[in-house]
């Protein structure tokens, strides 16, 4: 396609829907990413403790994560904003330099022999995440019409789920399936979770790749404009002060979901922080990291979130259906407050098996929460500013896991004798008062039922070939 008639489709109202292949390849490489992504939630905590962590400090230990992200993501936000490179395009340079820091990461973590080397490693790991992340949501609002954005980000959550479940399973299938041995001397990381993150850092590079070399983009809005107005912003302090404005000024509609992801965030953090330990704890009764039922206690922790993100990726293509015909935020909600009352009932089950319930009931929130606070956004956010307004929305997701790095430690240790199971419990309820504030987020029209059913009916049937 010629460069004149690609600008011609550069305004989002006028660009083609995408068929089944093109949202495939457009968002594969999520799945790459959040391979890592779950790797980190389902180990990082077993990998402190095993190098001596104790309790109290592991969610001092993780804050690292929301911290590199409060100032990756606006940056790269802003960053992607104002790239444009006739075969790179505008999203995809990130995409790759994330990738490969990412996969290094992934190599270096679980061979880390001190405990501050691991939380460096974290460190580097959630950034390079967060290089790549970023702009696959801003990517969906650049490539879509307005009606087929939460078909988008459904496809997107679809590949997180997917990513996850294999991600979330590998030590698992390493201990009981090959025969990997999950337990190593004091202060060394096992064998199965090593290798689970080897092959992490493959798939992460290799999925990230298939997005980069099958996905085209269109170039900014009027070009011209833009060429000058990049010129006016350029340079560090114009671009702190664009950042500074941007936030100041955020729609309403993203500030109202603000509150609901604050609530959400803390609950899905509490949950990576703790449920390792809580789980080792409650059910398999022991905090002797260096023994064997703490570690099959991790590498059931991992069933559990691969079942979360099972049911996820399923749910994925469920919700939008439902939104279909109760609004997003009231498909939001419901989607939350069972998974506030999911996550407080694993402090009455003993039973590991029956641990896999109440996760299923998390993926559905896990789903809703990839899926539809961007879809409600996207029509609300100036396509100029896509990325940027993306970037700062991460701000109460990245804001809510640093409130919960830094309390929930505090309140274990002084209040519920170091009981990990209670921080699951505080997540629970933090979750159901998410869902309950979507009573105040107001949806655009562009946002209403009847684009939901037009891309539902519509999507298999797309004639547009561009990819």
């Amino acid at each position: 396609m010629s460069f004149a008639k690609l600008d011609a489709l550069s305004k989002p109202s006028q660009r083609p829907r995408l068929n089944f292949r093109q949202l495939w390849n457009m968002s594969f490489g999520f799945f790459g990413i959040q391979f890592g992504f779950a790797l980190q939630n389902a180990n990082v905590s077993r990998i402190f403790q095993t190098l001596g962590a104790e309790i109290e400090n592991i969610g001092i230990l993780w804050i690292a994560a929301p911290a590199t992200g409060l100032l990756v993501q606006p940056i790269v936000g802003y960053l992607s904003d104002r790239t444009w490179h006739p075969w790179w395009g505008r999203r995809r340079p990130f995409f790759f330099i994330g990738a490969i820091l990412a996969s290094i990461a992934l190599f270096i973590m679980p061979n880390s022999s001190v405990l501050w080397m691991a939380a460096v490693m974290l460190w580097v790991l959630d950034a390079s995440i967060n290089i790549s992340m970023e702009p696959f949501r801003a990517f969906v609002g650049d490539k879509l019409p307005p009606s087929q954005r939460t078909e988008g980000f459904a496809m997107q959550t679809f590949f997180i789920g997917m990513g996850a479940v294999i991600a979330s399973l590998l030590p698992y299938i390493f201990t009981n399936i090959i025969g990997l041995s999950n337990t190593a001397p004091e202060g060394e990381i096992s064998d199965s979770v090593k290798y689970s993150f080897y092959i992490g850092a493959v798939v992460f590079l290799a999925s990230v790749l298939w997005t980069v070399f099958t996905t085209k983009e269109f170039p900014p809005d009027d070009i011209k404009t833009w060429e000058q107005e990049k010129l006016e912003t350029s340079g560090f302090m114009n671009g702190v002060a664009e950042i500074i404005k941007g936030i100041g000024t955020m729609p309403k509609t993203m500030l109202q979901l603000a509150f609901v992801q604050f609530f959400t965030w803390l609950a899905f953090f509490a949950m990576w922080i703790y449920t390792t330990s809580a789980i080792a704890q409650n059910t398999y009764g022991t905090t002797d990291t260096t023994s064997r039922a703490f570690q099959d206690a991790g590498d059931w922790v991992g069933v559990m979130f691969m079942v979360y993100n099972g049911v996820s990726a399923m749910a994925a293509f469920l919700l939008p259906i439902l939104a279909m015909r109760i609004s997003k935020r009231y498909t939001h909600m419901l989607a939350l407050i069972l998974g506030g009352v999911a996550l407080i009932s694993i402090f009455f089950i003993h039973d590991n098996k029956l641990l896999l319930i109440p996760m299923m009931f998390v993926g559905l929130a896990w789903a809703s929460t990839l899926t539809m606070p961007y879809a409600i956004l996207s029509g609300a956010l100036p396509a100029n500013k896509m990325g940027f307004y993306m970037g700062v929305f991460n701000f109460f997701i990245v804001i809510p896991q640093m409130v919960a790095a830094i309390l929930l430690g505090f309140f274990l240790k002084n209040f519920f004798n170091n009981e990990s199971i209670f921080a699951l419990v505080i997540g629970g309820i933090s979750m159901i008062i998410a869902g309950l504030l979507n009573f105040i987020v107001r949806e655009t029209k562009e946002d209403s039922a009847g684009d939901i059913i037009d891309e539902v009916v519509s999507s298999e049937h797309s004639p547009t070939t561009y990819s």
